[in-house]
């Protein structure tokens, strides 16, 4: 990574690429995919976060997103809905890519629940920019 381009602006910019993936796994009703990209369009924003506050940090491997809130030490100062929004989006991740839980993801993902997963990461996206 060269010296203009930051480990924040690297995850910062992984971010908005799966958001816009996100986005359009929408128009073309992948709905599965839609909750997994919101999720990790998260967690990148989130370790962007770590790295911007904890820079001389190693950043931990892991993907659970109230944690990394945590390790950034932002969870106490978040909002209650997105800590909340961080709650309801854990099962997007880890159990959409099993096929016991896959089935079951899936089903609970409409085009009007995905709609709304995009706009509470949109919300949450714009909140950890503006904080």
């Amino acid at each position: 990574m060269d010296s203009d381009y930051s480990k924040t602006e690297y995850w910062q910019e992984m971010s908005e690429y799966d958001f816009e993936t996100a986005k359009a796994m929408l128009a073309t009703g992948r709905y599965l995919y839609v909750g997994f990209m919101c999720f990790q369009s998260v967690e990148k924003i989130l370790k962007g976060k770590f790295t911007e506050l904890k820079p001389d940090e190693d950043l931990p491997q892991i993907h659970n997103l109230v944690r990394l809130a945590e390790f950034a030490d932002i969870y106490d100062t978040m909002p209650q809905n997105y800590k909340r929004f961080l709650n309801e989006m854990m099962p997007l991740n880890i159990e959409a890519r099993y096929p016991r839980k896959k089935d079951e993801v899936f089903k609970s993902l409409s085009k009007e629940k995905c709609a709304e997963i995009i706009k509470g990461t949109e919300d949450f996206l714009k909140w950890i920019r503006e904080n």
